[in-house]
């Protein structure tokens, strides 16, 4: 990696910003050392290969040619685990058929090894939306977690390479590594697909269609010229999200996370990720394990990218989860205090009409962090997987087929990343609400200013689907806050809930005051709805949204960060939803055991912490 031009004198880190991340250093003494003691334990039991069995080997090796044998018997070679999320379904996954056998070969030319470990559920929110799998999707993080783990179970590797993008996916790949600490670990992004239609027109078709003005035809015809490719999908959603917080947090190659599936750059990048994992061996100055790379500081890293580019609030969940797999205890109000200070610098769909693509252009990741690293709203001495955070300032090329790296230069689409000096929200994109209903998350940098205050009566139902009957029956032609209660991750794995989005849009657009109040999720589309979201304690575990009833006046301020219902609950009985009995067919029953026991949104959704 070509060294990028240093900064004369890097700018002091924002007082927040060192503040938060010094709180979350000491909240995590205890829990941190816990984590860092079993991770050097299992980095003083040596080569994992060395300590198998004869009978281990030969497992390990039969399915591999002669060479390959060898090489794997040989113990100053490195093998890599391969982790893949690969299914020809997907279209952000599909890419991933051919990278192992591109690893193996980058590999092989220095004499190591690599092996398909394993491979981990990939199932897609695009699919599930509005459908029973949906209401898995979020156990799936975990249970990818728990995939991984187990996948290098088999202790015969010496690096790991994470091949996975989407919404659970690659946060419960990180989740699972980080039980392999001891192993240097890097993401492999695949890139997203080409732009198809413009956002607007998707947005359009799709609100048409609730409204009933176009049919089914012209609304396939939309969704399949939107999604028409492999590769990620384009808007910025939980996916992209993924891709650029882990590369913020040195995840990656720096400059990796949105290159096209058929750029020749991707192969080389491909490539070049895996000769450095390789030579990242113990006896080696190059020797980086995850444990290493994932601390206090590449997590902030990662939450003020996740900030400043308007990020899904999936992420708000997420990343309490994948800090707890670190060893590291992050709240909503370390988020809180964050977005306070960040600025919101990135407009991508549904933040602003412009997609991903259109990010990459402009500057992409590397644009961003230079943004961020200029006003010391990042830690640069940070440690990444590869070389230094400075390198993250940089993007790739292939020049003469050989990969070097450049400093990033000036935005070169400033509506869409904002230049120099300027700024399209003085706070991020995110914001935690308190009040009497409990807290919640809300994405406001898609919110007009004139829709950050609504108070109106509650229009309360139980599942997405009741609201989209109750739309079609004219019963919400008026200003409302519509509720949807029993969705949070005890009750019904916590679907996200974009059905509701065109139907509120069409309200919105109606001239009525609208907003949406739901112990559920929307991940990165809630767009110009203000949307409180993830609200906690849900009504299935006792939370005050349980007790609201038609006509509660309710009041949601984005700006001041408050959420209540303005009459006195505190005598009101809960109401009482059974939600297992709808859990019992499409496969939902078998998760019965995390609904059980899976932890709040706002400690994770998970079961392990």
């Amino acid at each position: 990696m070509s060294s990028p031009t240093t900064p004369q004198q890097k700018p002091a880190v924002h007082d927040v910003v060192q503040q938060v991340t010094e709180r979350i250093e000491t909240r995590s003494q205890a829990t941190r050392a816990a984590w860092l003691a079993r991770t050097a334990q299992q980095a003083q039991e040596g080569k994992g290969r060395s300590s198998l069995s004869c009978g281990n080997l030969a497992h390990t090796v039969a399915a591999s040619c002669q060479q390959e044998k060898a090489q794997l018997l040989d113990m100053t070679r490195a093998n890599i685990g391969i982790i893949s999320a690969y299914n020809d379904m997907l279209s952000a996954h599909h890419p991933y058929q051919d990278y192992p056998r591109q690893i193996k070969a980058a590999v092989g030319r220095d004499g190591h090894t690599a092996q398909v470990a394993g491979c981990v559920p990939a199932m897609c929110d695009g699919i599930t939306q509005g459908q029973p799998g949906m209401d898995m999707s979020l156990f799936s993080r975990d249970l990818i977690a728990q995939a991984t783990a187990l996948s290098l179970s088999h202790n015969a590797f010496d690096a790991t390479l994470l091949l996975g993008i989407c919404d659970k996916i690659a946060p419960g790949q990180l989740m699972g590594a980080l039980a392999y600490g001891h192993l240097p670990t890097a993401f492999v992004p695949a890139g997203p697909m080409s732009s198809g239609i413009t956002n607007e027109e998707k947005v359009s078709v799709r609100q048409q269609y609730a409204a009933g003005e176009v049919g089914k035809d012209a609304l396939l015809e939309m969704e399949c010229n939107a999604y028409h490719s492999a590769g990620t999908c384009t808007f910025y959603g939980t996916a992209n999200t993924n891709q650029l917080v882990f590369e913020a947090m040195g995840l990656m190659l720096p400059g990796s996370a949105f290159i096209h599936p058929s750029d020749p750059l991707r192969q080389a990048l491909t490539e070049e990720a895996a000769r450095r994992i390789a030579a990242m061996t113990p006896s080696s100055g190059a020797y980086r394990p995850l444990s290493q790379v994932v601390d206090a500081k590449s997590l902030v890293n990662g939450l003020v990218a996740l900030l400043a580019s308007g990020g899904s609030t999936n992420h708000s969940i997420h990343m309490v989860a994948v800090a707890r797999a670190a060893g590291l205890v992050l709240t909503w109000d370390d988020l809180s205090d964050l977005s306070d200070v960040v600025p919101l610098l990135v407009r991508m769909y549904p933040n602003g009409p412009e997609d991903v693509n259109a990010f990459q252009q402009a500057g992409g990741v590397p644009g961003l962090m230079a943004r961020l690293a200029e006003s010391g709203l990042i830690h640069l001495d940070a440690t990444p997987v590869f070389g230094t955070m400075q390198d993250y300032l940089t993007v790739p090329q292939l020049i003469d087929g050989q990969l070097k790296w450049k400093p990033v230069g000036a935005s070169s689409r400033p509506s869409v990343l904002a230049a120099r000096g300027e700024q399209f929200q003085v706070s991020g994109g995110l914001k935690v609400l308190r009040g009497n209903l409990g807290r919640s998350v809300i994405k406001i940098s898609a919110v007009a200013d004139n829709q950050r205050l609504i108070e109106a009566p509650a229009k309360v139902f139980t599942s997405q689907h009741d609201v989209e009957r109750a739309y079609h029956r004219g019963e919400l032609n008026q200003d409302a806050i519509v509720v949807v209660t029993h969705s949070g991750p005890a009750a019904n794995g916590m679907p996200e809930l974009h059905k509701l989005m065109p139907i509120l849009g069409n309200l919105q657009k109606s001239g009525f005051k609208v907003a949406l109040v739901t112990d559920g999720r929307l991940s990165g589309a809630s767009g110009k709805i203000p949307a409180a979201i993830h609200v906690t304690p849900e009504a299935v575990r006792g939370g005050a949204i349980g007790r609201l009833r038609d006509g509660d006046p309710l009041r949601l301020d984005a700006d001041s960060g408050t959420l209540e219902c303005l009459v006195d609950l505190s005598g009101r009985e809960p109401a009482n939803v059974d939600t297992e009995t709808e859990q019992q067919t499409w496969g939902r029953d078998l998760f019965a055991l995390m609904r059980s026991n899976v932890s709040s949104a706002e400690t994770g959704a998970t079961i392990f912490y």
